[in-house]
């Protein structure tokens, strides 16, 4: 189970990097099952990064009414990366390396620059990415007394 309070601190406190994903990968990663970020360069790193969806149209099919909506320019949500793999049986996978991708969510766009590789947000880019990390995390079930 993801601790949300926690990752929101952690992200509050700039100690989770972002990577730039163009649209419509990042929709495919949220809606879609898609399971791998490929790339041309590993990585070591493990664990949670905030998912940028880059500004480029340049992957989005131009046609595509609900592709050329899709957010862009700024966060999107989150993902855990954890494995790097230059083989994998996923249907999502063709790059010469696939980070492996589990427990992914969406949130609200919140704007910002993207960069090349791994990369870390502005303090206040990333007050607004905790503060709607708690916004998406489930409320706590309470209890009911019987009657």
């Amino acid at each position: 189970m993801i601790d949300y309070q926690e990752l929101a601190d952690r992200v509050g406190r700039g100690e989770i990097k972002a990577l730039s994903i163009k649209q419509p990968y990042p929709h495919h990663i949220f809606h879609d099952g898609k399971d791998v970020e490929n790339r041309d360069w590993p990585t070591k790193g493990r664990g949670w990064f905030i998912v940028h969806a880059g500004i480029s149209k340049s992957e989005i099919d131009k046609e595509d009414p609900l592709e050329t909506a899709m957010p862009r320019g700024g966060v999107v949500g989150m993902a855990r990366i954890v494995d790097c793999v230059e083989k994998m049986d996923s249907s999502w996978f063709f790059g010469r390396y696939g980070f492996v991708l589990k427990d992914a969510f969406s949130l609200p766009l919140i704007p910002c620059r993207g960069a090349l590789g791994f990369f870390h947000l502005s303090p206040e880019t990333c007050q607004h990415v905790a503060t709607a990390i708690r916004a998406h995390s489930p409320l706590p079930q309470v209890r009911q007394p019987n009657d």
